[in-house]
């Protein structure tokens, strides 16, 4: 059964509207800057912060206690945007056949983070703490509150390919008959505890992300929301869900395969799954964290499976590492890509300083500008996370047909 991606919400660095993003995305447009909102130890960070201020994102007065965190204020952003053809989707088919399936790695552990803070200066958590705003359930729990749906809703959280695995998740309840429409994708948000975290490891970059660079020097950490309406039927929007794949290689606690066998795994799954060739691949969104160990890994994988031809880029040199909701924001930046009003194929650019890592195998990196001189059939999206949790995406316009 196809899988139809119909409708699109999200919510990054680069903007809140599909022309708005799409228009920086294409123009070679970084939405990574300075910010001392997240200041770990007092020292600026380069993030991929969404460009609007706390009061201007929904309100979740509506909602339990529990479930008031600014992460689901800003699921909850990207959930307005396709609010209608949702609601639409409620009427005919009933709250009980909706489902709510979506990634996360933070939750609301940065109200955590305020509340201890407030303890430590006062001796007591303030009146708006819930300890279960930092549950991970709790973004997928307050979409179904706001709707009113009681279909399943639950969340992965298997850190950077979280969101991927929500999507096939989401796609396998619509094909086993338990949904007929799935809202799914993934919502994180900026916090001490996970820039303070991959900086333990020596990961953050100070400067914007360089993947692939011989320059490179690790991460930048972002937030943001993208949500997807899945169903089995076609809508105006003709980009499905054509495969997936998902492996897991263990190799260790944060540090991938250095062979790749586990992603090029998740990719042949995924390639399988879509019952195409990797020669069909019109672009490949790279998994793409420039550091020093992804980028070897993922390179090998890629250029083993797909050689030196297939355009390639890394898109988090404009959005930030998103963590859990990085899977379905590189996603939406491949379905925005693939639209119909992208005529000759526009690509998103590798925003990069050109210098190539001449240890690792050469990739056709995308030039800002660059286009496929016709629409995008077929678009692979990879996501590769500690614990060595692959998920790889394959989108194709109109399904799988040819």
């Amino acid at each position: 059964m196809t899988i139809y991606l119909n409708a699109l919400g999200m919510i990054c660095s680069l903007g809140a509207t599909h022309a708005g993003i799409r228009q920086r995305l294409f123009a070679g447009d970084s939405g990574l800057r300075t910010s001392g909102r997240h200041a770990y130890e007092d020292a600026p960070r380069i993030v991929g912060s969404i460009p609007f201020s706390d009061e201007e994102l929904p309100t979740a007065a509506h909602l339990p206690l529990r479930e008031r965190s600014r992460n689901n204020r800003v699921a909850l952003a990207a959930l307005a945007q396709i609010r209608p053809e949702v609601e639409t989707l409620i009427a005919r088919f009933g709250p009980d056949r909706i489902g709510v399936v979506l990634g996360t790695s933070t939750s609301g552990i940065a109200e955590g983070e305020a509340a201890f803070r407030h303890y430590v200066a006062h001796g007591k958590f303030p009146a708006q703490f819930h300890y279960g705003q930092q549950e991970l359930g709790s973004p997928a729990a307050a979409l179904a509150m706001t709707l009113g749906l009681c279909g399943p809703a639950y969340v992965h959280s298997s850190a950077c390919s979280s969101s991927a695995k929500a999507m096939a998740s989401a796609a396998r309840l619509i094909n086993m008959g338990l949904c007929d429409a799935v809202i799914s994708g993934g919502v994180d948000t900026l916090c001490d505890f996970t820039i303070a975290g991959f900086s333990s490891l020596d990961s953050v970059s100070a400067e914007r992300c360089n993947p692939l660079s011989i320059n490179r020097r690790g991460i930048n950490i972002g937030e943001g929301a993208a949500l997807f309406l899945m169903t089995s039927e076609a809508a105006a929007a003709t980009v499905a869900l054509c495969g997936w794949g998902e492996s897991s290689d263990a190799h260790h606690i944060s540090a991938p395969d250095p062979e790749g066998v586990g992603a090029a795994l998740a990719i042949r799954q995924a390639l399988l799954r879509a019952a195409i060739a990797p020669e069909q691949i019109d672009y490949i969104n790279l998994h793409g964290t420039a550091t020093l160990q992804n980028d070897a890994m993922e390179s090998k994988a890629i250029h083993q499976l797909f050689g030196a031809k297939t355009p390639v880029s890394s898109t988090k040199s404009f959005t930030g590492h998103a963590l859990g909701a990085a899977s379905a924001i590189e996603a939406g930046l491949c379905w925005l890509t693939m639209q119909d009003d992208n005529p000759t194929g526009i690509l998103p650019p590798h925003l990069w300083d050109g210098q190539a890592d001449p240890a690792l195998p050469v990739l056709h990196t995308v030039r800002v500008g660059e286009s496929l001189g016709r629409p995008s059939r077929y678009v692979l999206s990879n996501s590769f996370a500690f614990g060595g949790s692959n998920a790889a995406l394959i989108l194709g316009r109109g399904g799988n047909a040819d």
